[in-house]
């Protein structure tokens, strides 16, 4: 029985609960998203976004912008841009500056990103990456931190995106990684629907200033807190 079919069948309700059941469970790999999860790109984004509404003359607080894009940055430009009367390529033409800033100061690893990743590496797991970000510019943010993951994985190479599970799948068998011994991390419900449609298990990040909690989710504050899960 796969650890998704489990999760379903008896999933913890409780925080003690949830405790219990997931100490239960040792994985060895883990499938990175990479924005807000691997790296911490939100606040440049939110940011950008919000100085752009704001010197239309118009007013928005950040935490409006940040809950907006923890759900997809496609998303907060539509609502923005109807909401405001912002063109969308407005929008994106700001994003395509933040991306060529990272060229030159390329955006920070997560607290516990690096720790984590060596912990995995360690106990014979598999860093594996499976994002919505082009090849290209995934690659370039990869290659400022010095880690060496195992493989990447993005809509580009033909894949559909999340919460589609074909490129966990897709990832997870070209390496030769059972689901039962994989966890998947996102900072999205879709990275998680994804990951329990793949048959792993799928942990949501939870960043501020967003409440991104949700029913039948095992949510983490710090990567972190993942480290009792390896090994």
């Amino acid at each position: 029985m796969s650890i998704y079919n489990l999760q379903r069948r008896s999933l913890p309700r409780t925080e003690r609960e949830t405790t219990t059941f997931w100490n239960s469970v040792r994985m060895t790999s883990i499938i990175w998203d990479m924005g807000g999860t691997l790296f911490d790109t939100y606040p440049q984004i939110d940011a950008a976004f919000t100085n752009l509404v704001k010197s239309k003359g118009k007013n928005i607080a950040l935490s409006e912008t940040a809950a907006l894009t923890r759900v997809t940055r496609g998303h907060a430009i539509n609502v923005l841009s109807e909401k405001f009367s912002i063109p969308k390529e407005e929008f994106e033409s700001v994003y395509e500056d933040v991306k060529a800033s990272w060229e030159v100061s390329p955006a920070p690893l997560m607290d516990g990103a690096r720790e984590l990743f060596k912990i995995c590496q360690d106990s014979g797991g598999r860093n594996l990456i499976a994002t919505h970000r082009d090849r290209e510019s995934a690659q370039q943010l990869l290659s400022s931190t010095g880690l060496r993951f195992d493989d990447l994985i993005c809509p580009g190479d033909g894949f559909p995106r999340k919460p589609d599970p074909t490129m966990m799948l897709e990832i997870m068998n070209r390496n030769g990684v059972e689901a039962a011994s994989c966890i998947a991390v996102g900072d999205r419900p879709i990275d998680v629907e994804a990951a329990q449609a793949a048959g792993t298990t799928g942990f949501l990040l939870v960043s501020d200033p967003v409440d991104s909690k949700r029913d039948g989710v095992v949510t983490v504050t710090y990567l972190t807190d993942l480290i009792p899960y390896l090994g």
